[in-house]
């Protein structure tokens, strides 16, 4: 395994923020992962869980590859800690498994939402400030591009099934599941105690923000003040991509009033 990982470690030009291989990516895979949306809209329950579990799968395996990457090429043997796998954008690869497993819709609205408001919110808003998935190293390189265009296809897929974002009140349920994933992040820095820069969901008290849009507001506020900006921002970002995703489905509906929604939903 340590020799295959290093096989792989091929090295790279750092690709630059909107440089010809941040745009092509970035617009090629828009168009693929809206068409692919689009065209796999009309999957029935049944097909739906097996499809996010498969989803789910491809970014576990996905996710072990980039852990032991890091571990054998990176670290030279050692565990690097600041990438434990329970960021804000990581979340998915856990919450697609559970929505493949379970047969509670009701249950999994919640993890629709929320994937569709924050996760697909993470996804864009990576690709404009792409500085954290561009890596020396190819294979890193693709897997954080891949990954994170994924979150993008899970939100558009979510919101033209009419899984996600059928209900204003469908955003409380999305918040409700934040609220959850940033206790448990915040119980894993405290277990971590900065122990190698590991600082989940970028609110840990023992490590600074490395996120370019909070560096500096942490290094002259502290960490309580980051914290509660940083969720402000989260949350309020969630809301604007929930929100106009609910009015375009609003407005789409006053003129399609033939198009139904699934009204089980709320």
């Amino acid at each position: 395994m340590e020799n295959f990982i290093k096989w792989t470690a091929w090295e790279m030009q750092t690709p630059q923020a909107y440089g010809t291989f941040h745009l092509l990516f970035t617009f090629i895979g828009l168009a693929v992962v809206i068409l692919l949306a689009f065209l796999l809209r009309k999957l029935n329950d049944k097909q739906n869980r097996i499809f996010l579990l498969f989803i789910g799968l491809f970014l576990i395996l996905t996710e072990i590859y980039k852990q032991l990457f890091y571990y054998y090429v990176i670290g030279n043997g050692n565990y690097v800690w600041w990438i434990f796998p329970f960021q804000l954008c990581s979340v998915p690869m856990y919450l697609c498994i559970v929505c493949g497993l379970c047969k509670n819709e009701k249950f999994n609205k919640y993890l629709y939402d929320f994937m569709f408001a924050f996760n697909f919110f993470g996804g864009i808003i990576t690709f404009i400030e792409p500085s954290g998935i561009n890596h020396p190293y190819l294979m890193l390189t693709l897997h954080a591009y891949v990954w994170h265009m994924l979150l993008i296809f899970l939100g558009f897929y979510l919101y033209f099934s009419k899984r996600a974002c059928v209900s204003w009140k469908g955003y409380l349920k999305g918040l409700s599941v934040l609220g959850v994933s940033v206790v448990v992040a915040q119980i894993i820095n405290a277990c971590l105690k900065g122990i190698d820069g590991a600082n989940m969901f970028y609110i840990s008290p023992y490590v600074g923000n490395q996120l370019v849009f909070f560096k500096d507001f942490y290094s002259h506020n502290g960490w309580l003040a980051n914290m509660c900006l940083y969720l402000f921002g989260l949350v309020l970002a969630g809301a604007i991509i929930f929100y106009i995703g609910y009015l375009i489905r609003y407005l789409t509906l006053r003129k399609n009033p033939k198009e139904k929604v699934n009204k089980k939903d709320g």
